[in-house]
Order: structure tokens, then C-alpha cells, then sequence
């Protein structure tokens, strides 16, 4: 467990905290690029960290990222004209570019040097795996731009997709690296295990390998005479990558994973992604389709009222079916719903002192423990782990079954590179 003290310092994420103080030394995902197709579009609104931005992308095809409000009377940007380079608030029409600078403020007498004193605060982005990825730190502070092996996959061999949870961003990452639930919650016949496939077999033992990025995490399990390797990456501060295979075409092996950002300290903005895990072998839209709607956010499973968020929530109790549940163990249909539930109806923020860890939350134990440390290491002005993206490039993690005795690393060492 937690003291409250760490429980909010883990998971308080406004300027100022440590939390968020630490999560600002990274670049996170801002915006899906889908969100932004064309030059001199819509703006999109942006929350992240606590703070509201707009994103905008300009007449050079560049994404700026600022401040949601005008500095002149706080008027909403969002309602702004995208156009010739920049943004121009229409209320006095004040135009910013993407850097933060007044570009035109024609409010002001021709001959006025006002504009050149007034700017937007403006934050660094870059464009890379279907996401604009923001920094918000200090400038000064900033690390090299991410580079995963998801961010260079070809576009016809990945998927990205974002929802919202309203909950706070710890409760969904920990859920993430909690491998022991699966046999429990998304069981679907009561008393048949048969429906987990490659997830079958006993409770899991957990193996911690700390790295110069996170940690490499294995679940390992009995399967026959003989084992089940699942192998996890954490990727500091809020990824996720995992190997998957899918129930309606179990011959097909995905990289999968997710990135957790929080929007504030209540509400999660979770970014989904997968690739093939196969260089010769893109992702169909069918595919692709059928892989949303099995865990749960696919197209018919979102709300058309609040861009993002599952249909099923906390006000209609998530859609669970109690004659349902007498056949599975949550009567809530979808496997990424019923994270979404738990994680959820937990509250908005978890008070991590009352909880009781077993021998199977290893995972969360240390994933607790380097966040702690990063934003010790950040108070002390030291650079946090896991922002040097040359330590987890080559990384890829693994679902395979291997034969008794082997040990995983050896059976597995040419399998966990990336092939991207």
C-alpha cells in the first residue's frame, strides 16, 4: 500500500506537483493525427495535465499547440479562424502563430510595437505513429522526441484510436499491469477457462526485470507440460506494450499496448494502439474493425454525445446484465468496458492506503516504486528514467508458448526485438 502522502503524490498531475512536474520532462500524446487531417482545419480542443489548449493545424502543415484563451480578454480559441499561418482569435482579432508569437493584432494602432510584447504560451510538438506528441516542460529540459517501434511502423501496419475514462490516470495504468485479473474479470463462462486461450492456464508467476526505460514484465504459466510467456514492457511514464493474439483469428499476432495521459487529476485520456507483428503482412480495416468491437470501443460502442467516451458509463452502470452475469463473471459485455467499470466506479482518485497487495501485484509494486523515484529525481533537478528513447527503441514484447525447462530469455532473445 500506499501513504496518502504518496497516493497524492503520484497522482495529483497540475503544475506544480510532483506528479505533474515529472510528467512534463516527457513528450505525451496530445491529439490523434486524424484528429487535425488538414491545413488551416478546425481547431481541436486539448486537455491534458490539467491545462486546456487548442491544437491547430497551420498553412505549412505544421500542428501548434497553445493555450486554450486569448491573452488579451481570455477569449476561447477554440472558436478561432485557422488561417494564413495562424490563429486569430475572433473576438478582437488577434492572430498567434504556432510558435506563441502576436502576428497581427489589429486592434492596435498601425504603428504599435504592442504585438511584439504579447504571445501565447505555445508547446513543442511532433508528429510520429498516427499521434501528436506534446512536451510541456521547460524548454531547456527537453528530451529527444519518442521513438518506439509502433512510431515506425508503417501507417498500413498500425492502429491508433483514443478513449476517455473518468477516472485518474494512476487507477488505469496500474489496471494494466495487473495480468492476474484476467482469469477473474473477463471470465465469460463461469467454470469454463477455455474462452482465455493463450491467457489458460494457472494464476501467473510474475517476474520484475528493471530496466534503463521502466521494467520488463513477464507473466508465466503452466500451459499443458508446457509454459506460457507474456511479455509486458513499462515504458516510463505511461506506456504500455504487450504481444496479443485475437480470438476471432488466433493465428494473428499484434504488438499492442496503450499510452495513459492524464486529461486532469479525475480524467484519463487513454491511446490505444496495435501493429503487425509481421513486417510483410499489413493490417486489413476489417481486421482492425473486428479487433475494436471485440474489446469494447469500437465505432457502435462510443458515445456520439461525448466525442471519446464508451457509451456504456457510470450513470447507466456500464450496461450490466444480471441474467448475464449468471453465466459470466461481470455481466458487462467487452473486455476493455469492464476495465473501464472497475476502474471507475473505484472513484475518481483511489485512496491507495487502504488497500490490501498480494503476491501477484508485484508489477504494480514496482511500477509505484519508479514513479516515486522519478519524481524524486526530478525535485532534485536529475533527469527522470525512461526519457532517453535510444533505451527502448529496439524493444518488442512477446505471447508464445515455449517448452518446459527453457529458460524464456534464451528461447525468446530473437523474438523480443523489434522488427520496425
Amino acid at each position: 500500500m500506499l501513504t496518502p502522502q504518496e497516493n497524492e503524490r503520484l497522482t495529483r498531475v497540475g503544475r506544480g506537483t510532483p506528479m505533474g512536474e515529472t510528467l512534463r520532462r516527457y513528450w505525451l500524446p496530445a491529439a490523434l493525427l486524424s484528429e487535425l487531417p488538414e491545413r488551416d482545419g478546425a481547431p481541436v480542443r486539448v486537455r491534458m495535465l490539467g491545462e486546456d489548449l487548442v491544437a491547430f493545424r497551420d498553412s505549412d502543415g505544421h500542428v501548434g499547440l497553445v493555450d486554450a484563451y486569448c491573452p488579451h480578454r481570455r477569449a476561447p480559441l477554440f472558436f478561432g479562424r485557422n488561417e494564413e499561418g495562424g490563429l486569430r482569435c475572433v473576438y478582437h482579432g488577434w492572430k498567434f502563430d504556432r510558435s506563441g508569437a502576436c502576428v497581427d493584432m489589429p486592434s492596435e494602432p498601425p504603428d504599435s510595437l504592442f504585438k511584439t510584447k504579447v504571445t501565447v504560451t505555445a508547446y513543442a510538438t511532433y508528429e510520429a505513429g498516427g499521434l501528436l506528441w506534446a512536451y510541456l516542460g521547460s524548454p531547456d529540459r527537453r528530451p529527444p522526441v519518442p521513438d518506439s517501434e509502433l512510431l515506425r511502423a508503417p501507417a498500413t501496419h498500425r492502429h491508433v484510436s483514443k478513449t476517455f475514462e473518468d477516472a485518474n490516470w494512476l487507477q488505469a495504468l496500474e489496471g494494466g499491469f495487473d495480468s492476474a485479473h484476467v482469469l477473474i474479470l473477463h471470465n465469460q463462462k463461469i467454470g469454463d477457462r477455455s474462452f482465455l486461450g493463450d491467457y489458460e492456464g494457472t494464476i501467473p508467476r510474475i517476474d520484475v526485470e528493471l530496466t534503463e526505460y521502466g521494467f520488463l514484465y513477464t507473466g508465466i504459466r503452466a500451459r499443458g507440460e508446457r509454459q506460457h510467456v507474456r511479455v509486458y514492457h513499462y515504458v516510463m511514464p505511461a506506456t504500455q506494450i504487450r504481444g496479443q493474439n485475437h480470438a476471432f483469428d488466433p493465428e494473428i499476432l499484434t504488438i499492442n499496448g496503450h499510452l495513459w495521459v492524464p486529461i486532469d487529476d479525475e480524467h484519463t485520456a487513454t491511446y490505444n494502439f496495435m501493429y503487425s507483428d509481421n513486417p510483410a503482412i499489413p493490417l486489413t480495416q476489417r481486421f482492425i474493425d473486428e479487433s475494436e468491437t471485440e474489446i469494447g470501443r469500437g465505432p457502435d460502442q462510443l458515445d456520439p454525445q461525448r466525442p471519446f467516451h464508451l457509451k456504456a458509463q457510470m450513470s447507466n452502470d456500464f450496461y450490466i446484465d444480471r441474467e448475464l452475469q449468471k453465466r459470466t463473471m461481470t455481466g458487462i459485455p467487452g473486455i476493455n468496458t469492464q476495465d473501464i467499470a472497475l476502474q471507475t466506479a473505484m472513484g475518481p482518485v483511489v485512496d491507495r492506503s487502504r488497500e490490501h497487495l498480494g503476491t501477484t501485484d508485484r508489477a504494480v509494486i514496482v511500477l509505484r516504486r519508479l514513479l516515486l523515484e522519478a519524481t524524486d529525481a526530478v525535485a532534485a533537478g536529475n533527469t527522470p528514467r525512461g526519457t532517453d528513447p535510444s533505451t527502448y527503441r529496439a524493444v518488442r514484447a512477446g505471447n508464445h508458448i515455449i517448452e518446459p525447462g527453457q529458460d524464456w530469455h534464451d528461447a525468446l532473445k530473437a523474438e523480443l526485438v523489434a522488427r520496425f
